[in-house]
């Protein structure tokens, strides 16, 4: 399904750049706007816990230690009343979006699978990161920060062209910061071994997250019939049939099992799996990923 070293002089540095840069504008434009829709009210990290910011009163508890009592709320009541604080503790979410030119492919009238990862990708990173978060992406090439300025760093990692490109990408971990949380986006096309290795990785130094696996809807519907020809977007692998029609109950039980094991990965790793279609709506994608990265386990 197909959809050089040098030396820099001045204008060429500037050439490049500039060209370089012109994409961050629309993304991170795009991106604020998808993330304008949600309408979060209170942050989301609302929760007991050290802090500054007065929360809530609640009756005390057997439990709790006479020092927390609010003494002059409890005197006005015959109940003894602890005063909360909001939690105040940033947590870190690393991103790693799929590299692989798989995430190239997009049928006629759809933007790349690419476009739309990067989409609600920075969509997230908006959204955590005003809420306080520390959001980077995996690797360390953008090591997790707060503020407004990182939105560029995230939004420039992302789009800065790879220099080899694999039909797959493999799911990066180094970065991540133990209990930690990240984000995976891909079309989860290529080898689940090396998903597995990544979650059991994370596992291992108590990462949670979530994977989002982002799929162009004809490779749901796998439409063809008669002669086609199959190509990978590399061009590495081929494929020429005469009958694709007969193909379509294999190939389509074969993504169902695809998608069952990734489900299966995620609830064994404690993360969580969504598959998203590019002619869906990116707001729903969006409210599900930010309320399942704010879940507490």
């Amino acid at each position: 399904m197909t959809a050089g070293a040098g030396v820099y002089d001045r204008g060429t540095l500037r050439r490049d750049g500039e060209a370089l840069a012109a994409p961050l504008p629309a993304l991170l434009a795009d991106a604020e706007h998808l993330a304008s829709t949600m309408l979060l009210g209170e942050h989301g990290r609302r929760r007991p816990g050290m802090g500054e910011e007065f929360w809530q009163y609640r009756p005390a508890m057997a439990s709790d230690e006479a020092r927390l009592i609010d003494w002059r709320r409890s005197a006005r009541s015959d109940t003894h009343f602890i005063r909360e604080k909001e939690w105040q503790a940033a947590q870190t979410v690393a991103i790693w979006i799929d590299p692989g030119q798989s995430m190239d492919f997009a049928a006629e009238g759809r933007a790349p699978k690419a476009d739309r990862a990067k989409l609600l990708s920075m969509a997230v990173a908006i959204l955590l990161l005003r809420g306080g978060e520390r959001v980077g992406l995996t690797g360390h090439a953008v090591p997790p920060r707060r503020g407004d300025v990182q939105l560029l760093r995230i939004a420039e990692g992302l789009l800065t062209p790879t220099a080899a490109r694999e039909d797959f990408g493999a799911p990066e971990t180094t970065g991540m910061l133990p209990r930690s949380r990240a984000m995976f986006v891909s079309d989860f096309m290529g080898p689940l071994v090396e998903v597995e290795q990544a979650l059991t990785e994370a596992a291992d130094i108590g990462v949670k997250g979530v994977l989002l696996q982002v799929l162009d809807p004809v490779e749901e519907a796998f439409p063809f019939d008669g002669r086609t020809v199959f190509e990978s977007m590399g061009g590495g692998m081929r494929h020429e049939t005469l009958e694709a029609g007969a193909l379509r109950d294999r190939y389509l039980h074969r993504l169902a099992e695809r998608k069952a094991r990734l489900a299966e990965l995620a609830a064994l790793t404690g993360w969580q799996c969504l598959c998203h279609h590019t002619g869906d709506s990116a707001q729903a994608a969006l409210m599900w990923l930010y309320g399942a990265l704010e879940r507490r386990r």
